[in-house]
């Protein structure tokens, strides 16, 4: 494994910006670590949509950065006391949906600071049964990566008032546990340390102690690139908000691997437009779901035709095309 050292930039643009290109565009032979601390920012999930997931006044007036980033999940609140890691490898069976695997050397290096931290549900660590850890995959035809945060000295504050709870969550997991979710891991250190410090155990102890941790240091070129991708994808109002479309229908249901929020534009029966949003994880682009549903007639029958030969698991993981087609129509 390599390390790549980005410079302690803050700005979540550039970081997001920075993890996509060495994804698609830096090989060495080795599977590279990234760490970034991001300023005060509200980090999208790739199929949420943004409206309805933040307080755009709080975030504006505390001028809190929303980005939306590529992977899929629930949207997280990043500030300067949060760290943030990523597992930069090939597109292989035993790494796909396996988040257990590359949480464990985390996990490991906390408890040896002495955080009672363990793998919980399908992505998060907690701490005393509270999340001080959350993880999501973007996955590539070759290549893809596992990233998370570490809540380390995050203004929990910020966290209640910039994101809105959906009603969907709340229900299923009562107010109280929504809002009491989130802790901090300096909370359980036996002495302080500041985020960099933090920064340095995590790297030593992924590391296995090494004295020399071998690095990758972004080139020219390499900025160029990043530059580049910085401006026209995650700096974009188009990428990170988009147009909120009118629609007609819409279907909401949370199932075990998250929430599917379906909206759909049926005239005189048939779909004309659809779109899926929620914190779900997708191996492939939902997109293109989309694009074969359109034209459909809004029945089972017809909705069952144009979904043959599609692998829905690839879309929205464990679900069955009985399961689906129950949850559209």
């Amino acid at each position: 494994m390599i390390f790549v050292d980005q410079g302690k930039i803050n700005d979540p643009s550039v970081n997001l910006a920075i993890e996509e290109y060495l994804l698609r565009n830096v090989e060495l032979g080795e599977d590279i670590l990234l760490f970034y601390i991001n300023g005060p920012s509200i980090i999208i999930g790739r199929h949420q949509n943004t409206i309805e997931e933040i307080n755009q006044a709080y975030v504006e007036a505390h001028g809190i950065r929303v980005v939306r980033r590529l992977s899929g999940g629930g949207a997280v609140y990043h500030d300067l006391g949060n760290l943030n890691f990523s597992f930069i490898t090939q597109n292989a069976r035993e790494n796909v949906h396996n988040f257990r695997k590359f949480t464990e050397p985390v996990v490991k290096v906390l408890q040896e600071m002495g955080v009672p931290a363990e793998m919980s549900g399908r992505n998060d660590i907690l701490a005393d049964g509270r999340k001080i850890s959350g993880n999501a995959q973007y996955i590539t035809p070759r290549r893809m990566f596992n990233h998370g945060t570490l809540l380390f000295n995050s203004d929990l504050s910020h966290v209640q008032e910039a994101l809105n709870v959906k009603q969907s969550k709340i229900v299923s997991k009562g107010i109280k546990s929504v809002r009491s979710r989130v802790a901090n891991i300096s909370e359980f250190l036996s002495a302080p340390m500041t985020v960099e410090e933090f920064k340095g155990r995590v790297l030593t102890g992924i590391f296995n102690g090494a004295i020399e941790i071998p690095q990758y240091h972004l080139t020219a070129e390499d900025w160029q690139g990043i530059n580049k991708l910085t401006e026209e994808r995650y700096r974009s109002w188009d990428w990170n908000y988009g147009e909120s479309p009118a629609f007609n229908v819409q279907k909401i249901n949370r199932f075990p691997f998250g929430e599917i929020d379906a909206r759909i534009d049926v005239q005189r029966g048939v779909i004309r437009s659809i779109k899926f949003f929620g914190d779900f994880f997708s191996q492939a682009e939902p997109a293109e779901l989309e694009q074969r549903l359109i034209g459909a007639r809004y029945a089972p029958v017809d909705l069952q035709r144009a979904l043959e030969g599609v692998d829905l698991a690839d879309y929205f993981q464990d679900l069955s095309q009985e399961e689906f087609l129950n949850f559209l129509v």
